[in-house]
């Protein structure tokens, strides 16, 4: 099975990485401000785990016996994804100065550059997605709906987080924060996928329900980590959320309560994917989400 992870990662993560420089190098080739996409491939090719576009590609490989008609998809939902980081990392919003162990964007540049930057990867996924000359224009307007739309639930999710830090917050309210701000973007990637491959809508809605348990999982791992996680492995500062006065899932109810509800979480998404055949490197790749250290 990890022989599958790995194999199945060394194929989608290289493609979309070349993906994402051919978008940017094709739709922001300006002369006169080279820093532009100097600063978004910066951000763009820092690294991270591609776990947004890799469901969104093997979604559509699962339903449809190819990946390929996903690429303007995944591609556009990790330039929203990067958008968000840039974004997060400014002394306005999270400030932090190492991203993936790299200084930030506007650490790397600056600070104008960095909203910049995030602006333009914040508008280049619909253009990339408008453009595709092979998605029919009944699936750009669906992936355009989606992306918009579950974007708009991540800035939600963003502002219930700003307006209550330092303040005890319930688990309603938590999970309400991680629905949107974490789960928005991998439910937008896992029903992107599936209507790249044509799903019905049936099938578009279990995706959907699977990204959401995804989500959450991964967020309260994300949260454990901020406070027994590595620096090294994490690539970014430990404790930045109890710096901030944040309360999270683990400051609230424990870190091994915390643990027991990801696997809870984790184990209602793999149940949704006993509904498809062909599934074990979804199941590999939800299992490892539960089990890593960074």
């Amino acid at each position: 099975m990890e022989a599958l992870l790995n194999e199945r990662l060394g194929l989608y993560c290289p493609y979309i990485e070349k993906s994402l420089e051919e978008y940017v190098g094709l739709y922001c080739n300006y002369n006169l401000a080279e820093c532009l996409p100097k600063a978004m491939l910066y951000s763009l090719e820092a690294g991270g785990k591609r776990i947004r576009p890799v469901l969104a590609l093997e979604i559509c490989r699962l339903l449809s016996g190819s990946y390929e008609a996903a690429k303007p998809a995944a591609c556009a939902i990790e330039m929203i994804h990067t958008f968000s980081l840039i974004h997060d990392d400014l002394p306005a919003m999270d400030d932090d100065d190492l991203r993936r162990g790299k200084p930030s964007c506007h650490k790397a540049f600056d600070e104008a550059v960095a909203i910049l930057a995030g602006d333009a990867l914040s508008t280049l996924p619909y253009l990339v997605i408008a453009n595709d000359d092979k998605l029919s224009d009944n699936c750009k307007a669906k992936l355009v709906s989606i992306l918009s739309s579950e974007t708009m639930n991540m800035i939600a999710g963003q502002i219930i987080d700003v307006e209550n830090e330092g303040k005890a917050i319930s688990e309603e309210i938590l999970l309400e924060l991680h629905s949107k701000k974490t789960c928005g973007l991998l439910r937008a990637c896992c029903k992107m996928g599936a209507v790249c491959a044509g799903a019905d809508e049936n099938t578009v809605a279990l995706f959907e329900e699977y990204a959401e348990y995804l989500g959450l999982a991964f967020q309260i791992i994300d949260d454990i980590l901020d406070i027994i996680g590595d620096e090294k492995s994490l690539g970014k500062p430990v404790g930045s959320d109890a710096q901030s006065d944040k309360t999270t899932y683990a400051t609230l109810v424990g870190v091994e309560n915390a643990r027991k509800k990801a696997f809870e979480l984790t184990q209602k998404a793999t149940t949704i994917l006993d509904n498809f055949d062909d599934c074990d490197f979804l199941k590999q790749l939800t299992k490892y989400l539960l089990e890593r250290n960074s």
